[in-house]
């Protein structure tokens, strides 16, 4: 709508991506800090709590009553101040939006079902929820493969020049992208504001490539693969960190509301949606590090009992191996905000190490 604006007056600030942004980022934000307290009341009155995991450490029982679907709220935050600040015409944002639509939608029939049931097993099944996440990845990949006129080059990190065309096998690659980041996201959401923070690094990361894709002489002079018309991405990305700085107000230690998965299923998609139309698919796993470090405890754990009955941590994800060993929830939070920053960090200096 801002954009529109600038060709009817003479206000021609609108019609760039980091004015766009930065008021999509306010918007967002203000809503959802004037939001989210009333969400916060209205669902205690409707006894919409987090059914707690009857497995995780005992000091999580405490949580039980802590409302849940946080994710509703800040991903509404982001939809509205996106609609008000990016080009509706554009096909990379109305990639982005529908993947945050859709993985919101699994996540919130995922929260209402284990609210219902009262219990973390009445949510969605895990074949379930991967079965509908991949047809969700399905949908946003074949809009943007073939719509946008992006390429099927694969790149690997700190190399100048793709190292193959995977053609049509591209839209399976970006399928297993989106399903794997969002679960990873769901994986790391155990802890209050865990899942937040690093989310924010990543995004903030991706937003610098996806800009620099989208901006021809920046992408030219720094040999980053250029990807014309995705800079504006960038303002829906700021519009969900900034519902997401809002969110970790209340999300923070200890936590008021949870995101649930209709924040976090959806948050993990538009990170991996993000790296897929800036060609950093694979760049990704040091972006996502704390997301791939949760994930591969889980697999190394589940593996290492499936085939020698043995456990490598004391409990999987690897954020209640700590919690067991004694550490505070608050440290190991904010050690995992520290080694994402530093995560993060590295791969912007792919930017110039190439």
């Amino acid at each position: 709508m801002l954009y529109w604006l600038h060709q009817i007056t003479s206000i021609n600030i609108f019609q760039y991506i980091t004015v766009r942004a930065g008021i999509a980022f306010f918007v967002s934000f203000t809503l959802a800090l004037v939001a989210i307290p009333m969400f916060i009341k209205w669902a205690k009155k409707k006894n919409a709590n987090q059914p707690i995991y009857e497995l995780a450490p005992k000091s999580h029982q405490k949580k039980s009553n802590t409302p849940t679907m946080g994710g509703l709220v800040f991903l509404s935050s982001t939809i509205l101040a996106t609609l008000l600040c990016v080009k509706l015409d554009n096909i990379f944002a109305i990639g982005g939006i529908l993947t945050i639509v859709l993985f919101g939608l699994i996540g919130i029939k995922d929260d209402l079902s284990k609210i219902v049931g009262g219990d973390n097993q009445s949510g969605l099944s895990r074949r379930s929820k991967i079965v509908l996440q991949s047809v969700a990845g399905f949908i946003v990949s074949v809009l943007i493969f073939f719509g946008s006129g992006i390429s099927s080059e694969l790149f690997v990190p700190f190399l100048k020049n793709p190292v193959m065309q995977m053609e049509l096998f591209t839209i399976i690659f970006w399928i297993l992208v989106m399903v794997s980041a969002s679960n990873a996201v769901n994986l790391t959401d155990g802890l209050d504001g865990l899942a937040t923070v690093p989310s924010i690094f990543s995004m903030l990361t991706l937003s610098i490539f996806v800009y620099i894709g989208g901006h021809a002489l920046l992408s030219s002079y720094l040999f980053l693969p250029k990807v014309s018309g995705s800079g504006e991405v960038v303002i829906i990305a700021a519009a969900l960190i900034g519902s997401l700085t809002a969110f970790l107000w209340y999300n923070c230690y200890p936590a008021e509301l949870f995101m649930g998965d209709s924040g976090s299923l959806s948050i993990g998609a538009f990170i991996a949606y993000m790296a897929i139309i800036s060609k950093n698919e694979l760049l990704l796993i040091l972006i996502g590090f704390v997301f791939v470090l949760e994930t591969v405890s889980v697999i190394l754990q589940v593996g290492s009992f499936k085939t020698r009955k043995k456990r490598i941590f004391h409990m999987a994800p690897i954020h209640h191996h700590f919690e067991i060993k004694g550490w505070a929830e608050n440290k190991i939070i904010v050690r995992f905000w520290i080694i994402a920053l530093m995560s993060n960090l590295l791969a912007l200096m792919e930017i110039k190490l190439r």
